[in-house]
């Protein structure tokens, strides 16, 4: 696919729109149906498709290895920051009403950084996944 114009210019034109998305569904997640989840694999989908246009190699100078490696632990790390951050504060686990004076905004923080953490761990996933598959019977 890597000589096909079209598909490359339509490919140009589509994938930031896809990523665009993938931030509006993160965000739009307390108010609608989205959240983290939904959000990662979006953005993944978005890289893939990019993989699957330009190229393998292409898509690793995008999104590197490494960059994926740390995602994986990182969004782990910032959902169990705000558990943390609950417990030290004086709260339970994941309790966000501590996170601010105001408790609603401690809720909707505390959301916000559970959210985030998700999408970061859920897209590292889903791109380690399709490097592991793709690269699969090559030789690096």
């Amino acid at each position: 696919m890597k000589h096909d114009l079209v598909l490359r210019v339509i490919g140009k034109l589509l994938i930031p729109y896809i990523l665009l998305f993938a931030l509006y569904v993160q965000f739009h997640g307390d108010f609608g149906p989205g959240g983290g989840f939904q959000a990662g694999v979006i953005f993944a989908a978005g890289i893939v498709f990019y993989a699957l246009i330009f190229g393998l190699e292409n898509a690793r100078q995008v999104m590197p290895d490494r960059l994926v490696e740390t995602m994986l632990s990182s969004g782990v790390l910032i959902y169990a920051g705000v558990g943390l951050a609950g417990l030290f504060l004086g709260g339970n686990y994941l309790d966000y009403f501590v996170l601010d004076p105001n408790p609603v905004h401690g809720q909707h923080r505390g959301i916000f950084w559970v959210e985030a953490g998700v999408a970061i761990t859920v897209c590292g996933v889903m791109l380690k996944i399709f490097y592991m598959f793709a690269s699969r019977g090559r030789s690096e």
